[in-house]
């Protein structure tokens, strides 16, 4: 009997922290205190600045965490599916690395230095990755990618493919130094690889730009291209995602 109704709390407290039910309050107080609590942590990494509250959210933040990450390892065999070994499992799985990497900064065991520093910083951001778990939209788009992971890839090959060829290209028709001003231009392939990349990709910031009239004739052509090229993933993916919201309103 008492099995039985250990069994039910584990049950019930998987609800809570993992998949959680429609008009499910304390699933969805839950959730909110979770997100408000990463929301809120991410707010002093807008500043230079350090001030004593930030240190009083942080360590209520990593409280939290920590918390969400020994109650979802509780739980772990109805995650992982895998029975006793599943607690042995989950600490390896890919959300738990990414809780256990968001809990690290706040552990303090990293150290003062500046490049251990700024790498505390960057392992915060990762904390963001949790509203991943407790969004439906983004699990839906995450399903539409792993369906339509071959055709992407295909498309992310060429994408890559194309701009290895118009950076080459470009490499070898413009002169490394322009002879007007006298300054670098495509100075090593990188460069050319930069510009590449944010060209065909639609950004173009203009700091490394062709100077002679086929450099340009080819950046010209390079664009026309790669706008075709980058526009394909989005229509495999807006076309996929609409089939998943036709399956899951009829699945609802």
């Amino acid at each position: 009997m008492q099995s039985h109704i250990i069994k039910l709390m584990r049950k019930r407290l998987y609800t809570i922290v993992e998949q959680g039910r429609d008009n499910d309050w304390v699933s969805y107080i839950y959730d909110f205190v979770i997100l408000a609590a990463i929301t809120a942590s991410i707010i002093p990494l807008m500043f230079i600045e350090t001030y004593p509250v930030f240190t009083v959210i942080e360590d209520v933040t990593v409280g939290l965490l920590i918390i969400d990450y020994l109650l979802r390892w509780i739980v772990a065999d109805y995650i992982v599916g895998r029975g006793k070994w599943s607690f042995l499992i989950y600490p390896f799985t890919g959300w738990a690395i990414i809780d256990f990497l968001a809990i690290l900064p706040g552990l303090r065991i990293l150290g003062q230095g500046f490049k251990v520093l700024r790498i505390s910083r960057l392992l915060r951001i990762l904390r963001l990755f949790k509203f991943i778990r407790y969004s439906k939209n983004i699990k839906i788009l995450g399903n539409v990618i792993r369906r339509e992971k071959r055709i992407l890839l295909t498309v992310l090959g060429i994408a890559v493919f194309y701009i290895f060829i118009s950076a080459l290209v470009m490499f070898n028709a413009e002169p490394h130094i322009n002879p007007e001003t006298g300054q670098e231009t495509f100075a090593n392939f990188f460069d050319a690889l930069y510009w590449a990349t944010v060209t065909l990709t639609t950004v173009g910031y203009g700091d490394v730009t062709p100077v002679t009239d086929m450099g340009r004739f080819i950046s010209m052509v390079s664009s026309l291209f790669g706008v075709a090229i980058i526009a394909l993933p989005s229509g495999v993916i807006t076309a996929a995602y609409i089939e998943e919201l036709r399956a899951q309103k009829t699945e609802d």
